[in-house]
């Protein structure tokens, strides 16, 4: 009976080293030699996608821009 807890619990705990495994190597903010790449946030090309969307609507706010 407690099998599917611990299947549950397991594929939780897998799922999280991922994403943090996933963060850790892809995020353009963590430096692993900082001896020679001290700030590698700053060596970003315009042509890099470091925001993924905006959340903001700007055509629903669109009568603000005549008020300001």
């Amino acid at each position: 009976q407690l099998i599917p807890l611990f299947v549950i619990i397991g594929a939780g705990g897998v799922g999280a080293s991922l994403y943090l495994m996933r963060l850790a190597m892809f995020n353009p903010d963590v430096s692993w030699d900082k001896k020679n790449n001290p700030e590698p946030w700053n060596k970003m090309s315009p042509s890099d996608q470091y925001k993924v969307k905006c959340n903001f609507n700007t055509e629903k706010y669109r009568f603000l821009r005549s008020i300001i």
